[in-house]
């Protein structure tokens, strides 16, 4: 364990973990529903502002499940590569 790059972290509060796309998703869809409409005009433009973070969460799980294929194409290209050195 390094405990000079773990208190220097936390000295300059790098420790805590970014917070996660989801947990963002969640905050907003949160702050919506707490949000009451006092017009017809509100209301439709919150009703509005939800489906739009409905689509986009879809759209970043999308995005989510092509980077986690990536990454495993990529290791796996990166293990056949070792092999091949290993081989020659």
């Amino acid at each position: 364990m390094d405990f000079r790059k773990m208190t220097r972290k936390f000295l300059m509060n790098e420790w805590k973990d970014s917070p996660s796309i989801r947990s963002y998703f969640n905050t907003v869809k949160s702050i919506l529903d707490s949000v009451k409409g006092r017009t017809q005009q509100e209301r439709l433009r919150i009703s509005e502002a939800k489906h739009h973070l409905k689509e986009m969460r879809k759209l970043v799980y999308k995005l989510e499940e092509k980077i986690q294929l990536l990454e495993e194409q990529v290791k796996v290209l990166e293990e056949g590569k070792g092999k091949k050195i290993t081989n020659e």
